[in-house]
């Protein structure tokens, strides 16, 4: 579903490739896996791992990771919680426009507040997944190679989640992985077998 426009210019052209088509030539379906959870909870990690196995299985896949968005798409954007609101907003369309390519595509962002994602999950419809990768603040901060959270503490940085701005849990997420206590291989694991149960591919060996 997506947002009518401010000008009553435009018209929606449909194509003749279709997204069912796109998915018989990739040999699985497309989807969106929408990982959030607080920052050091291992979501690009994850992400990263896993689409590194759906590669090897031959399939489409793209991570939109949520340093690498504010180097360009976002680049404009700070840390208020109105940029954050915006930030996810343009997320959401473009992960949206990815699915219709018919590719299974992976955001990692912190994604703080319900609100947006469920913006999200409205967007995108049944084919949102959200993945809540749940780690104690403690481990995140153990894991903080940056020193962000040590520079969030001195108030050296505003509006840093966890800390000086609130992380809103998943209320209904399709997948809560233990991030703090599972390696990743286990986790990447268990997304793939939910993933054959969800129907996205045929079960292949991994």
């Amino acid at each position: 579903m997506t947002s009518p426009p401010k000008s009553s210019n435009t018209v929606w052209h449909h194509a003749t490739v279709t997204r069912q088509r796109r998915a018989e030539l990739n040999h699985h379906q497309s989807v969106l896996l929408w990982f959030t959870g607080l920052s050091g909870s291992g979501k690009s990690t994850l992400a990263h791992a896993l689409e590194e196995r759906l590669y090897q299985m031959s399939y489409r896949t793209f991570v939109l990771d949520g340093d690498n968005v504010r180097h360009g798409l976002s680049g404009d954007l700070g840390f208020s919680n109105e940029d954050r609101i915006e930030n996810i907003r343009r997320i959401s369309e473009v992960a949206n426009l990815f699915v219709e390519a018919g590719v299974i595509v992976l955001t990692a962002f912190i994604s703080p507040f319900q609100a947006d994602r469920e913006k999200a999950r409205n967007l995108v419809g049944k084919d949102f997944v959200e993945i809540y990768c749940h780690c104690s603040v403690e481990i995140c901060e153990e894991r903080d190679v940056k020193g962000l959270y040590q520079k969030a503490r001195a108030g050296e940085i505003k509006y840093f989640t966890g800390i000086s701005s609130p992380y809103e849990e998943p209320i209904d997420a399709e997948l809560v992985i233990e991030t703090g206590n599972r390696t990743v291989d286990e986790c990447v694991d268990q997304i793939l077998e939910f993933l054959i149960q969800r129907g996205v591919y045929q079960h292949k060996p991994f």
